[in-house]
């Protein structure tokens, strides 16, 4: 009997798998068997090296999600390369930090076309295909803490992260019926490139330590489990979850 998190056969579409969050789901969903599309500007060649090391299919789509033009195209190259798309996980995301009252319409319209815009019709260009083959399909969203809290210094992150929680849950009341899963995944503090400047602020770094109970920073890998949970047919009767893993951030 094969187990409900096996994702032997399926093809899953990660965007921004070059570092970070989105290497370690990459390679986790591999690791469970998913072949991977991986969607990003940077070459993600340590990423492939490890999906290949775990025996599974990689290819790279290079595409910048700044702007609207590659989204159409991601779900038809990853037909193209793979044959199938299963799995999407809209992960790319970037970061601006100002004061809000300084904060600029450049940094505002930077962070939302990201994490939000893009993230929608990507979201929406992987849907259509999946309903119009009839075809049962999961995506992952990665929200963040600041889908439940406001922060500081990081208007548009909030507003972004705050928004993907909200169409997270329209998408599955619309879609759930039509066999498309869409839940969150929320992570609190890991060691990614977008945390740097806070992990160098010792102050900053000392009070978010002092709250998280696990005692420290998260790491890529301590996403993989959720990520194949929520890939995988386990998650079938789960529809607009918004899963934390953040080390117990939100239970203090």
């Amino acid at each position: 009997m094969s187990s409900p998190f096996d994702l032997s056969g399926k093809v899953a579409i990660v965007t921004g798998a070059n570092t970070g969050i989105g290497q370690g789901i990459a390679i986790a969903l591999a690791q469970a068997g998913a072949d991977i599309a991986a969607v990003g500007r940077s070459a993600p060649d340590e990423t492939g090296r490890l999906v290949k090391a775990a025996g599974r299919r990689f290819h790279h789509i290079n595409a910048d999600l700044s702007s609207m033009g590659p989204v159409k195209t991601i779900v038809p190259e990853t037909l193209k390369a793979l044959g199938r798309a299963d799995i999407l996980v809209n992960n790319a995301g970037t970061i601006r930090r100002a004061d809000a009252v300084d904060f600029t319409e450049e940094d505002w319209d930077a962070v939302m076309n990201v994490n939000l815009k893009s993230v929608f019709f990507l979201s929406q260009a992987f849907a259509k295909h999946a309903i119009d083959k009839k075809q049962k399909a999961k995506i992952i969203q990665i929200a963040s803490l600041l889908s439940f809290q406001g922060g500081i210094r990081v208007p548009s992150y909030t507003a972004a992260k705050s928004g993907l929680a909200g169409v997270t849950k329209l998408m599955a009341n619309e879609w759930a019926a039509k066999g498309v899963n869409v839940n969150a995944i929320a992570p609190g503090y890991f060691v990614t490139n977008n945390t740097e400047a806070l992990r160098k602020d010792e102050t900053r770094s000392r009070d978010i330590l002092a709250r998280i109970p696990a005692g420290r920073w998260g790491e890529p890998s301590d996403l993989g489990g959720a990520a194949v949970f929520l890939a995988s047919s386990a998650s079938d009767y789960v529809h607009g979850a918004i899963i934390p893993v953040d080390g117990g951030w939100l239970a203090r």
